[in-house]
């Protein structure tokens, strides 16, 4: 087997690469790619990261949330674990609060794309989450059949 330091500095390519792939929902190359980067650099908690948002795109939100758990374990000032997983919380119905908690959280970040993510998941929360579902139920009581 080559030695594994000669493609050391291809780590980010390989993390940003399985991004991608789950963007395109290509789990499999996702997964690939993910897990040559956990090779590559075992100790950095972003493959891990990486693969949690895979299981966010699938809506496995359980699943997603181990990852993050997992990786908040290790490292707790990890921001993006923590903004996906006040995403994935905010979807979950008896998390809510705690979701929109660490949403909070992560708009003071220092980051701008970390920033902007929460903001916008905050937003989705406000007009979709929380969003009274009466007048949906009331329109759809009003045009049945009889």
């Amino acid at each position: 087997m080559e030695d594994l330091s000669t493609f050391a500095s291809d780590f980010y390519l390989f993390l940003e690469s399985g991004f991608i792939a789950v963007n395109q929902c290509d789990e499999d190359a996702a997964r690939k790619l993910f897990d040559a980067a956990s090779l590559l650099d075992p100790d950095n908690p972003l493959p891990k990261v990486g693969l949690g948002y895979m299981h966010l795109h699938k809506l496995e939100i359980q699943k997603a949330c181990d990852y993050f758990y997992a990786v908040l374990d290790k490292d707790p000032g990890n921001e993006m674990a923590n903004t996906f997983l006040g995403l994935c919380l905010t979807m979950t119905p008896d998390r809510v609060a705690k979701g929109e908690k660490l949403l909070m959280q992560s708009t003071s970040s220092s980051d701008g794309l970390i920033k902007d993510l929460s903001n916008s998941a905050l937003r989705f929360v406000d007009s979709v989450i929380k969003k009274d579902p009466t007048p949906l139920e009331v329109k759809n009581s009003s045009t049945k059949r009889r």
